[in-house]
C-alpha cells in the first residue's frame, strides 16, 4: 500500500471508483474484545441479565451494524453482503466477551469495513446491556485478521 486512496490528487476526500474492477468473492474476519469485572461475565453466561440475552442481542446488532457501514462510514460503498456471522467466546482470566465477525460479499471492493463495524456495535451492545453493572468494562484490541478476495489477495494478520 503505497497511497490513501480516498483522496484525489488535489488532496481532496472522494469515494474511490470501483466501477472497473471485477466482482470477486470477498471475506473479512475481525475480532475485538470487552473486558469487565468477573461478576459481569457470570450474569451474561447465567442468561440472567435483567435486559434478557445480551450476546443474542449483541449479535443482532453486530450483523445490523455490517449491514449500515455505509450510513456511518462516509467514503464506505454500500455493499450486498451475502453473509455476516457474529461468534462470542466468554473467558475467564481476565473476564472479558471475545467477538469475531465475519463478513461476505460478491463484489467490487472489500467487506472489512463491514466486520470491524460489526465487532465495534457487538461490543458496544454488550457494554450498553451491562452498564448498570459494570461501568468500568473497556473495549480492546478490535483489529482486522484476515480479508481475501479482490487484487490484493489474501491477508492474514501476524
Amino acid at each position: 500500500m503505497s497511497e490513501l486512496t480516498h483522496f484525489n490528487p488535489r488532496g481532496e476526500a472522494h469515494m474511490v471508483d470501483v466501477g472497473d474492477k471485477p466482482e470477486t468473492h470477498r471475506v473479512a474476519v475481525a475480532e475485538g474484545r470487552i473486558r469487565m469485572q468477573p461478576a459481569t461475565l457470570e450474569k451474561i453466561r447465567a442468561g440472567g441479565h435483567r435486559k434478557g440475552d445480551v450476546l443474542g442481542v449483541a449479535r443482532i446488532a453486530g450483523i445490523l451494524a455490517a449491514k449500515k457501514t455505509a450510513d456511518l462510514i462516509p467514503l464506505c460503498h454500500p455493499l450486498p453482503l451475502t453473509h455476516v456471522e457474529i461468534e462470542f467466546a466468554l473467558r475467564d482470566d481476565p473476564a472479558e466477551v471475545l467477538c469475531r465477525a465475519t463478513a461476505e460479499t460478491r463484489g467490487r471492493t472489500g467487506v472489512e469495513m463491514e466486520a470491524l463495524t460489526a465487532v465495534q456495535i457487538a461490543l458496544l451492545t454488550v457494554y450498553d446491556m451491562c452498564k448498570a453493572v459494570d461501568r468500568g468494562m473497556r473495549m480492546e484490541g478490535i483489529r482486522l485478521l484476515e480479508k481475501r478476495g479482490g487484487k490484493s489477495g489474501h491477508w492474514h494478520a501476524d
